[in-house]
C-alpha cells in the first residue's frame, strides 16, 4: 500500500529550538514537514519560551505543537523528522543540550507503539509544562477529546512558570 493509499492520521509534533535565530529553525521544520508529500501541517500553537530541562546551563527554549494529517506510518514519519533535525543542524553531543531544532512525535492517532526507537505516546511528555502548555492549546483549537487528559497532567504538574509565551501564531 502507498503512502497516498494509506488513511491519514492526526499525529502531534513538539519543536523545540535554543540556538541562534530560534523562530526561524521552528519555521524551517514547520515549512520541510508540509512540503513532505506525506504530511500536511493542519494546525500549530503559540509559541512558547521555556526554561531548559535535565542540563539547565543553555539559552532559553522557544517551544510549540504542530498537528499533522499524515499518510506515513508512525516509523516513517520519525524518520523524516531526524532527517530534518540533521538537515537544520541538529547535533546529539549532550543529552538534553542545546539543540537548532528538536522534533518529538507526541501522539500518532490513538496508537500505543513501542519500539526501541520510537514510542507513542511520547513517555515523559506529561511531565513537561513546555510541551503539555503548547499541546494543550493546539488540542483546545480542535475540541479534541485528549484535551480533558492533558489540561488534568497540566494541572498537577510544577514547572509551569518556566513556559511562557513568546508569540502567538496566526
Amino acid at each position: 500500500m502507498t503512502a497516498e493509499e494509506r488513511q491519514a492520521i492526526t499525529a502531534y509534533v513538539a519543536l523545540g529550538s535554543n540556538i541562534d535565530d530560534r523562530e526561524r529553525y521552528l519555521q524551517q521544520a514547520i515549512i520541510e514537514l508540509n512540503e513532505h508529500a506525506g504530511i500536511n501541517v493542519t494546525a500549530q500553537s503559540s509559541i512558547y519560551e521555556t526554561d531548559p530541562v535535565g542540563y539547565v546551563d543553555q539559552a532559553a527554549f522557544l517551544n510549540m505543537v504542530i498537528e499533522v494529517s499524515t499518510t506515513l506510518p508512525a516509523e516513517e514519519l520519525l524518520t523524516t523528522m531526524l532527517a530534518i533535525e540533521k538537515r537544520l543542524g541538529r547535533t546529539r553531543d549532550l543529552r538534553w543540550g542545546p539543540r537548532t531544532i528538536d522534533l518529538d512525535m507526541l501522539l500518532y492517532g490513538e496508537q500505543r507503539l513501542s519500539t526501541p526507537d520510537l514510542i507513542i505516546p511520547h513517555p515523559r511528555m506529561h511531565e513537561r509544562a513546555f510541551v503539555l502548555v503548547p499541546l494543550a492549546e493546539v488540542l483546545y483549537s480542535r475540541q479534541d477529546a485528549a484535551l480533558e487528559f492533558i489540561s488534568a497532567q497540566l494541572e498537577k504538574l510544577e514547572g509551569k512558570e518556566g513556559v511562557v509565551l513568546w508569540k502567538k501564531v496566526q
